[in-house]
């Protein structure tokens, strides 16, 4: 194997590098184009709000919706407050029944249960082994003073993808609103979601080549009239939902990595796919009692969660820390020794889950890349395995029941 100067990157699910088309786009606007676009008065101003202007229209492009809908946030943690307890807030005189899903990212369960502690009952699906939600399930759930349905439109760790169209319908049909965390989808899969019948989507830029810092929330101005209420107060901006000086500089970014999406989507999607295939491949070939967590059939090109039994991912992470970034789950909870709250609802014990490793590829990860990191990988699991005495006694043929969850 040839020398590696630097860590492979194979954690593209927790955070991706700026586009250098991104990185340029966005570069005047810290330097010469440095103005407040809320300054109405001078060309400085104009220039910036001309610029965020743009910025709001390439992303609503992407989306397929009307730009006027587009309000830009800090990123999907403020989208996803904004959405949860301000629609929690606007609509709670017609009810205070949320229904979500177990499998959710902590930027949705934390503003869920800060809502439960003001009254508001959570209903949270549950998923079966493979990640996916009973759609009957959700129907059921749904009572007469249901105000909203929160569902990802794909996981972070396994990268399950939902089905967001019959999700929407059963909203539609029952006037509910309908709240989606995009943030893994968009730049991965084609995204309609106005097709799907949702009327709030969030996204972040970090996850789409942009710049940290930057994201929207698009609240779909259809017969339901959703408005929440604001997080933030100190000014008209955003149409009134969002006060506070816009980040030019993180909006062109924004705005940038949703045109280059739209570029060149279907080319992203074909190259991370075949890397992806290619890398659990040669982990499976080469290694025993490896299976991927997740719907195999309906999830993400980009991620592999792999579930390596008899191994520890933090343990064998640690042996790879120099040579290769990947993870063991979502990055806001890496320094949770806890196991995978997504895996643990699928059905995997503990044990189970502390075995498993999320593996995101992206635009930038090459073929030798990829060969390197599943080698790496491989010897790592070997070396661990050596030292394992319940391996051991496993390749034995010995009974270890009481000791191999």
């Amino acid at each position: 194997m040839s020398r590696i100067e630097k860590p492979i990157y194979l954690d593209y699910h927790a955070t991706t590098p700026v586009d250098e088309r991104v990185l340029q786009a966005m570069l005047p606007f810290f330097t010469d184009h440095y103005g407040n676009p809320s300054s109405r008065s001078h060309p400085y101003g104009w220039q910036a709000s001309e610029a965020v202007e743009i910025a709001r229209t390439q992303v609503a492009d992407l989306l397929k919706v009307r730009s006027d809908e587009i309000i830009f946030t800090s990123g999907s943690t403020e989208g996803l407050n904004m959405a949860i307890k301000g629609l929690a807030e606007s609509l709670a005189h017609k009810g205070k029944h949320i229904i979500s899903i177990a499998t959710e990212h902590q930027a949705v369960l934390d503003p869920q249960t800060y809502v439960s502690r003001h009254g508001f009952k959570i209903t949270y699906l549950k998923v079966t082994d493979k990640g996916m939600i009973d759609i009957q399930q959700l129907s059921d759930a749904i009572q007469s003073d249901t105000i909203m349905v929160i569902a990802m439109w794909a996981n972070n760790e396994t990268g399950v993808i939902h089905d967001m169209a019959s999700i929407g319908k059963i909203c539609r049909d029952k006037g509910i609103a309908f709240i989606t965390d995009a943030t893994q989808a968009i730049g991965k899969i084609p995204v309609d979601p106005i097709a799907c019948g949702i009327d709030i989507l969030v996204m972040s830029g970090h996850k789409i080549y942009g710049p940290k810092g930057s994201g929207a929330i698009w609240i779909h101005q259809n017969e339901k009239k959703l408005k929440p209420v604001p997080l933030l107060h100190g000014g008209g901006h955003e149409s009134g939902l969002r006060a506070g000086t816009l980040n030019t500089p993180g909006i062109v970014g924004l705005g940038m990595a949703c045109k280059l999406i739209r570029d060149a989507l279907s080319s992203d999607m074909e190259h991370v796919h075949h890397l992806r295939n290619e890398f659990e491949k040669r982990v499976i070939s080469q290694l025993e009692e490896v299976q991927v967590n997740g719907d195999s059939n309906h999830r993400l090109p980009t991620v592999s969660n792999l579930r390596i039994d008899f191994t520890e991912s933090q343990a064998v992470m640690t042996k790879l820390r120099t040579k290769l970034a990947i993870s063991s789950g979502s990055a806001c909870s890496s320094a949770d020794p806890a196991p995978s709250h997504v895996l643990l609802a699928m059905g995997l014990t503990a044990t189970q889950a502390k075995a498993s490793y999320r593996i995101s590829f992206g635009r930038m990860t090459t073929e030798l890349e990829m060969e390197l990191a599943a080698q790496l990988l491989i010897d790592a699991v070997q070396e661990y395995r050596s030292q394992n005495p319940v391996w051991q006694m496993f390749k034995q043929g010995i009974d270890i029941s009481g000791l191999h969850a």
